[in-house]
């Protein structure tokens, strides 16, 4: 795994209020590569992910490339509630002070409301034959409603809460709209009805910001070295 890790926390199922007793632990974080390794003919990698544990971490600027698409599932993690992050070094500090910059109605609606729907064509089509099936349909639909509760808040507050106020009532929902996924259809169009109307949010994302946050963050992280051949 990479070292410069600068901001990572707990997200997932035990973000959102949703973990039961067999529920994994998901991390997402984000890291610095070293300034010198853009230099070369090769580029970093940009993402490292293992599922023992099940770990993110995405380099610095792909994450910040994510954000400003308001990718919903990098996006939280400058939005985590304090007592979930685990990495929170100074950069990681100043990303979180600017993480209003990244958004913008058209990304974020874009964004929720497409993952959603995608939630709800995965619901159409699931099996729920057998148990397994029946809890991946309720999965699908817990997403759904969360990415829409999510969504709506944000374009309609410029906040991105990431713990819904009342965790049980997704749950309940979820398993309601696993059962007649035509619930959904409503949620959808009252969530497509709620991004019409204006919000807070501006038309487009302010790069700047995140610009010269990666600057600050290559300036840290790059060490001089003498070139070997040259002497």
């Amino acid at each position: 795994m990479p070292e410069n890790v600068l901001l990572s926390g707990i997200v997932g199922s035990t973000a959102y209020g949703l973990a039961h007793a067999g529920s994994d632990v998901d991390r997402l974080g984000l890291f610095a590569a070293p300034a010198e390794e853009f230099h070369g003919l090769g580029r970093p990698a940009e993402s490292h992910v293992t599922t023992a544990p099940d770990r993110t971490l995405h380099e610095a600027a792909k994450w910040c490339r994510l954000a400003l698409g308001c990718n919903p599932s990098s996006s939280e993690l400058a939005w985590l509630p304090p007592e979930l992050y685990e990495v929170r070094t100074p950069l990681g500090e100043e990303l979180i002070a600017i993480r209003g910059s990244f958004l913008s109605s058209k990304a974020v609606r874009g964004s929720y409301l497409g993952y959603a729907e995608q939630q709800f064509r995965k619901l159409r089509t699931r099996d729920t034959a057998d148990r397994a099936g029946r809890a991946r349909a309720a999965k699908h639909a817990r997403h759904l409603v969360r990415l829409l509760e999510q969504g709506t808040r944000l374009h309609e507050s410029g906040e991105l809460v990431v713990r819904p106020a009342e965790p049980e009532r997704v749950r309940e929902l979820g398993e309601r709209i696993a059962e007649r996924p035509e619930l959904a259809a409503e949620l959808l169009a009252d969530a497509e009805r709620r991004f019409d109307r204006r919000g807070v949010l501006p038309g487009a994302p302010d790069p700047a910001p995140a610009e010269a946050w990666l600057r600050r963050v290559r300036a840290a992280h790059y060490t001089w070295a003498a070139d070997p051949v040259a002497g």
